[in-house]
C-alpha cells in the first residue's frame, strides 16, 4: 500500500519591518512566497543538488529555529558611512531528505530585502554541490534591467520587458519591476558573502520568464557549514533598492584588527592613463598630476601600467609632501603565488598606499581563493585595493574595509578601446539602479575628451555625484578639469565620503537623480537619457530648506553654465539631450564652497639619503625623533635612540642591490610625510653586467628604459632583442632619445665598457651619447642608424655616480632608439671600500 505524501508545511518568516512572507515545503519541492506590506509579490523556488540528489524533492521539515540579529558595523566608504545598524530576523529551516541527508535553508528578512543561503552543518568529509535550484518566478508584465553575462561584467546594461528578453545568461544584479508599468514594487537579485569556499553565480533567463542561478564551476567541492553565498532579494520601492546596504550587511564582520582600519582613506584620485596611455612610465607627468590633485584638494594618485620601481619611491615622497597618496596598477597573475605576492610587502615598504589589480576575469572557486589571499595580505600590510577586470561587489567592503573599488562595469575606458561604440546614456542611467547598488563602481567618470561622445558635458560632470566609488578616479586630464571653472569648483568640493544617499527621482529608463550628503551639504546629480527637457526634482526628502544652491547644468550654447540661487521644495533644471546637471545645496548663511589647496610640506631629513653598507651589511641613519622607518622585506631597523637607526640588510644579498628605506613623519590629512634613504650593497670584485644593476633613476622619451631589449614603444617590455647594424646584443639598456640612466658605483669600479649605437628599430636616426661621472662628462660620441656600434672603454676610478645620457643631434631630430649594449663595470680585487660610503 502506497504511503500518503506528507502534507505541505507552511513556515511564516518573522520580520519586524519590511519584506516577509512564508516558506512552503511539500513533496513538490520548497518555495518562498515573498510579500511586501502583506501583499504577495514574487515566488522563488528553493533547493540545491548535492552528489546528484535534488534535496528540495522529498524533504521534510525537522525543526525551525528563529533568531533576531541586532548588530552594527563601521562603513569606511560607500553610499553611507559611519556606524550603521544591522537589524535582521533569521529563520533556519532544518530538513531531512528521504535519502537521509540533513540540510538547512537559512533565511534573513530585513527592512529592505530577503536573503537565502543553504547549509549542511553535519556533513562528514566533502561532497559536491552540482547545482543551485534557486529560481525566481516573477509576475506577468515584469520589466527587467540586465546585462549579457561576462565574467568581468563589462557589457552594456539595458532594459527590456521580461517576456521579450532572450533566454540565456545574464550578469548580476538583475533589477525587476514586478508587474505592469504602474507597479512600485521592485526586486534586485544578487549575491553576498562570497569567499574561496564557493564559486560565483550568474542569472539565467528561461523561455518561460523564470530566472535561475548558475554556478561558475560545473560543480563545487563543499565541506561542512554554509554551502552557498547569500542569494539576496532587495525588495521595495526603487528608492529602497537604490539606498540599500543589505548586500554589505550580510557579509561577515571584519577581524578585530580591521575594525579600526583608520588607514583606509576614501576620496578622489588623479589618473593619467585615460588621457595619455603611456604616461604611467613618465615621472614628470605623474608629478604634474600630483600637483593638480593637491590644487584640487584630492587625496590620491593612481599610476597605471608603465611605472618602474626605480622612481616609484620618488613620486611617493613627492606626493606625500602634498598630502596625496600613491596607488600602483598591477596584473593579478603578477601577485599569484607566495614569491610574487611578496611584491606587495616591497611596494608597501616604499610608502605606497594601495593597488589596482587587473584582469582576474573569472568567477571560479579557484579565483576566489586568490581573492582571499590578496584580501588577507593587503589587510595585513595596510594597502587599499581596487579590483579591475573583476567580479561585482558582494559585501567585501564590510569584511575587508580596505577594498575601495571594483570595476565590473562598462566605464570610460571603453572610449579608449572602443571609440566606435561610445558609452550610451541608456547604459549610464541604468547603473545607479543596478550595478552601483551593490557597492563601489570604478566607472572613472567625467570623460569630457572622449571621441564621439553622445552625452552632454553636464551628463559627464554629474557622474561625479551619481556614481559612487570608495576612491573615484577621474578619467580626463587634470588640465582639462583645471581649464573649466565649473569643473574645478565641483570636483574640488566633492567630499571624500558620503554620510547618506537618497534617490530623488527617475527610473532606469529615463533619468537618475541622486542626492548624497556630507555634513550639512547635499550634493545632487542627475543623468538623463533622451531628448532635452526640464527636470523638476523634489527636495522634500532632504529637509525643509531653503537651500543655497550652486547649480551646474548644460548651457544651450554648448558646454556648461553655473548659477547660484535659493531653492525650496523643488530644484528645476533644464538638461540637454542625453544631458545632466550637478548641484551643491548648503544651508542659508553657510559657505557653499569650502575646498582648499593642500599645503606643501618640507621633506623629512634623513642622513645619509644615499649610502653604502659596511661589511656587516649595516648602516646607521639619522632622522628626526618623531620619524618611524619602513624597511624592505628581509631588512630590519633597530631604534638606537635620539633619531638614530641601525639598518641591516639580509644576510643573503646581491652585489649592487639597493634597499629603499622609508622615513615617515606625521603629515597632512593623516598622510605620512615621506623621505627615502637608498642604501647600496657594495659591488664585489669582478666584471659586472650593468643591466643587472638597479638604477638610481632614469628618464626616457618613450616609456621606461628597457633592460636587455630595445626601447620599443611606450609600454614596459615592448622592445625586441637589441641589434646595432644587424649585430645582436644579448644584454644592455634600450632607450629613446633624450634619455638618462643613473647608476651607483660608489667609488668601487675602475673601468666601464660598452658598445653604444642606434638600434635597427630607428635606422634613419642619429643621436649623441655621453658617459658622465659625478656630473662631469667623461666621453661623448655621435651615433647614427646603420652605423656599427661605438666601443667605449672609460676610466671610472673613484666615480660615485655614473650617468649614461643620450641627446638628439639636432633639435628637429626624431627620437633615436639607442642601445647601451654589452655594458660592463670592472671592480678590481684590491682597493675596495671596507667602510660605508658617506652618502650625500
Amino acid at each position: 500500500m502506497n504511503e500518503r505524501p506528507a502534507p505541505a508545511r507552511r513556515i511564516e518568516l518573522g520580520t519586524h519591518d519590511g519584506p516577509g512572507g512564508c516558506v512552503v515545503v511539500s513533496g513538490a519541492g520548497v518555495r518562498l512566497d515573498a510579500e511586501l506590506c502583506g501583499r504577495a509579490v514574487v515566488t522563488m523556488q528553493l533547493g540545491i543538488v548535492v552528489d546528484g540528489v535534488d534535496l528540495a524533492l522529498g524533504s521534510d521539515v525537522v525543526d525551525v529555529r528563529r533568531e533576531r540579529i541586532e548588530d552594527s558595523w563601521i562603513a569606511r566608504s560607500g553610499k553611507s558611512t559611519g556606524v550603521l545598524p544591522i537589524r535582521q530576523d533569521q529563520t533556519e529551516i532544518r530538513l531531512r531528505h528521504a535519502g537521509g541527508r540533513s540540510w538547512q535553508i537559512v533565511i534573513r528578512c530585513a527592512a529592505d530585502g530577503i536573503a537565502v543561503r543553504y547549509a549542511i552543518d553535519d556533513l562528514e568529509g566533502v561532497a559536491w554541490l552540482e547545482a543551485d535550484g534557486t529560481v525566481l518566478r516573477p509576475p506577468a508584465g515584469t520589466r527587467a534591467w540586465v546585462q549579457d553575462y561576462q565574467t568581468w561584467y563589462e557589457t552594456p546594461r539595458y532594459g527590456a520587458d521580461l517576456e521579450a528578453l532572450e533566454p540565456g545568461a545574464y550578469g548580476l544584479p538583475v533589477l525587476l519591476r514586478l508587474g505592469p508599468a504602474l507597479s512600485t514594487d521592485y526586486l534586485l537579485l544578487s549575491e553576498s558573502a562570497i569567499d574561496g569556499r564557493y564559486s560565483g553565480a550568474h542569472a539565467t533567463v528561461a523561455a518561460d520568464g523564470t530566472i535561475g542561478l548558475v554556478l561558475a564551476d560545473d560543480k563545487v567541492e563543499i565541506a561542512r557549514g554554509a554551502l552557498t553565498p547569500w542569494r539576496v532579494l532587495l525588495l521595495g520601492t526603487l528608492a529602497a533598492v537604490v539606498e540599500s546596504r543589505l548586500v554589505d550587511e550580510l557579509a561577515p564582520p571584519p577581524s578585530a584588527a580591521l575594525e579600526a582600519a583608520e588607514w583606509v582613506r576614501p576620496g578622489r584620485a588623479a589618473w593619467s592613463w585615460w588621457s595619455d596611455f603611456y604616461s604611467g612610465a613618465q615621472l614628470d607627468t605623474q608629478r604634474h598630476f600630483v600637483d593638480r590633485a593637491a590644487e584640487f584638494g584630492w587625496e590620491h594618485l593612481l599610476i597605471d601600467c608603465g611605472w618602474e620601481e626605480t622612481w616609484v619611491p620618488d613620486i611617493v615622497a613627492y606626493a606625500s609632501h602634498r598630502g596625496v597618496q600613491v596607488h600602483l596598477w598591477t596584473v593579478w597573475h603578477d601577485l599569484d603565488g607566495p614569491e610574487k605576492l611578496a611584491r606587495l610587502a616591497l611596494w608597501r615598504s616604499w610608502g605606497v598606499a594601495g593597488i589596482k589589480v587587473d584582469f582576474m576575469e573569472s568567477e571560479s572557486k579557484d579565483r576566489y581563493r586568490w581573492y582571499d589571499t590578496i584580501l588577507a595580505e593587503s589587510a595585513r600590510l595596510g594597502l587599499m585595493v581596487n579590483f579591475h577586470g573583476s567580479v561585482i561587489p558582494r559585501g567585501w567592503v564590510r569584511t575587508w574595509p580596505q577594498v575601495v573599488g571594483y570595476e565590473a562595469v562598462r566605464g570610460s575606458e571603453y572610449y579608449v578601446f572602443y571609440s566606435d561604440a561610445p558609452l550610451t546614456a541608456v547604459h549610464n542611467v541604468a547603473l545607479p539602479f543596478t550595478r552601483n547598488v551593490l557597492g563601489a563602481m570604478d566607472f572613472t567618470p567625467v570623460a569630457w575628451s572622449a571621441k564621439d561622445r553622445t552625452t552632454s558635458d553636464g551628463h559627464e560632470l554629474a557622474q561625479a555625484v551619481v556614481f559612487e566609488s570608495g576612491i573615484t578616479h577621474f578619467a580626463d586630464s587634470v588640465d582639462v578639469y583645471a581649464a573649466s571653472v565649473h569643473a574645478t569648483s565641483l570636483l574640488s568640493e566633492l567630499p571624500a565620503t558620503w554620510d547618506e544617499t537618497r534617490l530623488l527621482g527617475g527610473s532606469p529608463d529615463t533619468e537618475a537623480v541622486l542626492a548624497r550628503r556630507h555634513g550639512d551639504r547635499w550634493f545632487v546629480g542627475a543623468v538623463a537619457v533622451g531628448p532635452a527637457r526640464t527636470l523638476r526634482v523634489p527636495l522634500g526628502r532632504l529637509g525643509d530648506g531653503p537651500w543655497q544652491a550652486w547649480i551646474v547644468d548644460d548651457d544651450p550654447a554648448g558646454g556648461l553654465r553655473g548659477r547660484a540661487e535659493v531653492v525650496q521644495g523643488n530644484l528645476t533644471v533644464d538638461v540637454a539631450e542625453n544631458g545632466g546637471c550637478a548641484a551643491i545645496l548648503a544651508p542659508p548663511a553657510s559657505d557653499t564652497f569650502r575646498a582648499r589647496r593642500r599645503p606643501v610640506l618640507a621633506a623629512p631629513v634623513v642622513e645619509p639619503a644615499r649610502g653604502g653598507l659596511d661589511d656587516r651589511g649595516e648602516v646607521v641613519l639619522t632622522v628626526s625623533t618623531k620619524a618611524t622607518l619602513r624597511t624592505p622585506p628581509g631588512w630590519s631597523a633597530d631604534d638606537l635612540g635620539d633619531g638614530r637607526w641601525r639598518v641591516t640588510a639580509p644576510a643573503r644579498r646581491r652585489t649592487g642591490d639597493h634597499g629603499i628605506v622609508t622615513v615617515e613623519e606625521p603629515g597632512e590629512d593623516g598622510v605620512p610625510n615621506i623621505a627615502h634613504a637608498r642604501l647600496v650593497v657594495p659591488l664585489t670584485a669582478g666584471r659586472h653586467v650593468v643591466s643587472r644593476l638597479p638604477m638610481l633613476g632614469f628618464r626616457n622619451e618613450s616609456g621606461p628604459v628597457e633592460r636587455d631589449m630595445s626601447n620599443g614603444g611606450g609600454n614596459p617590455r615592448d622592445g625586441v632583442p637589441m641589434r646595432i647594424a644587424s649585430i645582436p646584443a644579448a644584454d644592455g639598456f634600450g632607450v629613446s632619445t633624450p634619455s638618462e640612466i643613473v647608476l651607483a658605483l660608489d667609488g668601487h669600479a675602475t673601468r666601464f665598457t660598452v658598445d653604444v649605437g642606434v638600434d635597427d628599430e630607428t635606422p634613419t636616426s642619429a643621436a649623441s651619447a655621453e658617459v658622465l661621472g659625478d656630473g662631469r662628462a667623461l666621453v661623448r660620441v655621435s651615433v647614427s642608424g646603420g652605423a656599427p656600434a661605438v666601443p667605449l672603454d672609460v676610466d671610472v676610478t673613484g666615480i660615485d655616480t655614473l650617468t649614461l645620457r643620450t641627446l638628439p643631434e639636432d633639435v628637429d631630430d626624431s627620437p633615436a632608439h639607442v642601445d647601451w649594449a654589452n655594458a660592463r663595470v670592472l671592480v678590481p680585487t684590491s682597493g675596495l671600500h671596507t667602510t660605508p660610503h658617506p652618502g650625500r
